[in-house]
């Protein structure tokens, strides 16, 4: 049986822990943490290094990610030299660390809390620390971060309590009453002791612009078990029962921590500006809702059953679209995503700059089309149903692709070139033709059907003319050009035409852009960047729907071995000779695609 991924990544290796590279931890020794609104990075030597409050887009309490030695924090450490063993409980985002000293043994469990009715309306981030064995000795810090020195954090006292301000954010630092704390502006410092049998709590409670609750320590530590068991009913109701279920749980699970529960937005990730190249300066901002990420998470969600997660980010999804026209991505409350703008912070491991926003909002891209109209299918396909007004707007889309596929646009990758990309067009294609089906169905109006299968096949046409190289034996990246394009993957879930053309345009990806188990985006990227996790798993699919099972089979335990090192969240990107993480984490497109990946050999993939 296949050795899947989650039984391998399950336990760290014991010197993963204290590996800082000036003051950076490698970022496959970050687990996650979330409630619906906003995703916690666990190190897995006892330091929390991000924490944006009191949402994903909002600026971040805890920045040491991004700025080593001047960041926030919030620590919990052993103060001897150790090793950890961290795995995730069981069906739950509720992460469990084991620190082993020469004295003693001691679990950290984290949580962001939420409640019985869902997510609390506040943020609370809660961390326990029990003895097992000896004694075990920890040294606390909590340092919010000074967002590269745009604000200065400080703390004053209302009634009862000691706050801390951090511009408009208001927090309480909660803890068990046997643990001596000292304050100051800068933070509170600390020590925690346990030995076997002891049980100490800490937490904090957070909000911005709004009266906040003041919970006890022990109501805190009641709710870990109370989020874990709230985690592990979701859980419980994903319906994917194929032989890899605790790797796709767990790929699962990550996504659902990128699904912002106010509006239902699905965030592309939850950091911004970790670098795809160390030193290098392609540093993003992915705390924002892409529509080709949300399609494809969407499609994701139905496969796991989880309709209600499905059905709010398609609602959302189309009222974006609907208010503010056919956009790449927008922000999670809904809107245009802003201009970049840059913090005067280090960056992850010295990779500068550290921004906010991004231009992908103001690109061309054709993708859009695919994506939605492929969301809508799949909606469909699981016995649902269009509404009057979403039939109509999505009828006025395909009008608009029909009119539009002539014309360049900055492609999958987000280009500032604009060229006439393949997948692109291959994505208009895809557009139309589900939108010819939907009307076949009677889910959209029939009016302009007939347009849209002439449109649909001329487009097909062009690509068989215009996008084939006999010399590469591949579909290459545009028309003239001789790069391969990873993506192009995809034009086989998509049902694009033409087997034989598509299996060896796979070869061509493999034999271009492979290295090891995993492969670059594009011809020319391995100077540049990593390899992109999610074309891998796109090849996997690929193979998979090409009726190459074995080899799909084979490539996936390639990239489980390769992951191995991880604790059960993906990032963007891999250096393929050292397997460190590179880029964006928790990434939204590596867990969904391995998601689809599975789904597909496994014969459970929604939609098909």
């Amino acid at each position: 049986m296949l050795k899947t991924l989650i039984e391998r990544i399950a336990t760290s290796s014991p010197d993963t822990a204290q590996q800082r590279i000036d003051g950076n931890l490698p970022l496959e020794c970050y687990g996650a943490l979330g409630d619906g609104r906003s995703v916690v990075l666990s190190g897995s030597d006892g330091s929390i290094d991000w924490w944006c409050v009191p949402n994903l887009d909002s600026p971040p309490l805890f920045d040491r990610l991004l700025d080593a030695q001047g960041g926030g924090r919030f620590s919990l450490v052993p103060d001897v030299p150790f090793t950890v063993e961290r795995r995730y409980r069981q069906d739950s985002n509720v992460l469990e660390t084991i620190f082993v000293t020469a004295d003693g043994r001691a679990k950290l469990t984290e949580s962001l809390n939420s409640g019985t009715a869902g997510r609390l309306p506040w943020a609370e981030l809660a961390r326990r620390v029990e003895g097992l064995d000896g004694t075990v000795r920890f040294a606390l810090t909590m340092r919010p971060g000074r967002r590269g020195d745009t604000v200065n954090p400080y703390h004053s006292t209302i009634g009862r309590h000691t706050v801390f301000h951090v511009e408009r954010v208001l927090g309480l630092f909660v803890h068990d009453p046997r643990i001596t704390c000292c304050w100051a502006d800068e933070g509170i410092t600390g020590e925690i002791v346990v030995r076997a049998g002891d049980r100490r709590t800490v937490a904090i409670v957070a909000g911005q612009d709004e009266p906040l609750v003041a919970p006890t320590i022990e109501e805190i530590d009641a709710r870990i078990d109370v989020s874990d068991r709230e985690w592990r009913d979701w859980s419980a109701g994903v319906t994917y029962a194929g032989d890899d279920r605790p790797a796709f749980l767990r790929s699962a699970l990550a996504l659902k921590l990128l699904l912002y529960s106010p509006s239902g937005a699905i965030a592309a990730a939850a950091t911004t500006s970790v670098p795809e190249g160390i030193g290098g300066e392609k540093n993003f901002d992915y705390r924002y809702a892409w529509v080709r990420d949300a399609g494809y998470t969407i499609k994701a969600f139905l496969t796991a059953g989880a309709e209600a997660e499905a059905k709010a980010a398609f609602t959302w999804l189309l009222n974006q679209l609907r208010n503010t026209g056919t956009r790449v991505c927008y922000r999670l409350d809904g809107g245009i995503v802003p201009g970049v703008t840059e913090w005067a912070m280090p960056g992850y491991r010295g990779s500068r700059p550290v921004v906010t926003g991004n231009l992908a909002t103001d690109q061309a891209q054709h993708g859009v089309y695919g994506d939605i109209f492929e969301t809508a299918s799949c909606f469909v396909a699981n016995g649902n149903i269009l509404d009057s007004a979403s039939a109509a707007f999505l009828s006025q889309l395909a009008d608009e692709c029909a009119d539009r596929w002539r014309l360049p646009d900055a492609g999958i990758w987000e280009l500032p070139e604009q060229q006439h990309y393949t997948m692109s067009k291959i994505s208009c294609w895809q557009g139309l033709a589900r939108a010819v089906e939907l009307a076949d169905q009677g889910q959209l109006p029939t009016t302009c059907r007939e347009r849209w299968q002439r449109e649909r096949d001329r487009i097909k046409d062009w690509i068989e003319a215009e996008c084939w190289s006999d010399s590469q034996q591949a579909f290459v990246m545009f028309p003239g050009s001789d790069k391969i394009d990873a993506s192009l993957a995809l034009a086989v879930r998509f049902g694009f035409d033409g087997a034989e053309r598509l299996r060896l345009t796979l070869d061509a990806i493999d034999r271009e852009l492979g290295a090891g188990a995993f492969h670059y985006r594009y011809s020319g990227m391995a100077r540049e960047e990593g390899c992109f996790l999610a074309c891998s798993f796109w090849m996997v699919e690929a193979r998979a729907l090409l009726d190459q099972r074995e080899v799909a089979r084979s490539m996936l335990d390639r990239l489980n071995d390769g992951l191995s090192h991880g604790h059960g969240i993906l990032a963007e990107m891999i250096d393929p000779d050292s397997g460190a993480f590179l880029g964006n984490l928790p990434q939204g497109l590596s867990h969904l695609a391995h998601v689809m990946a599975l789904s597909v050999l496994n014969g459970e993939a929604a939609c098909d």
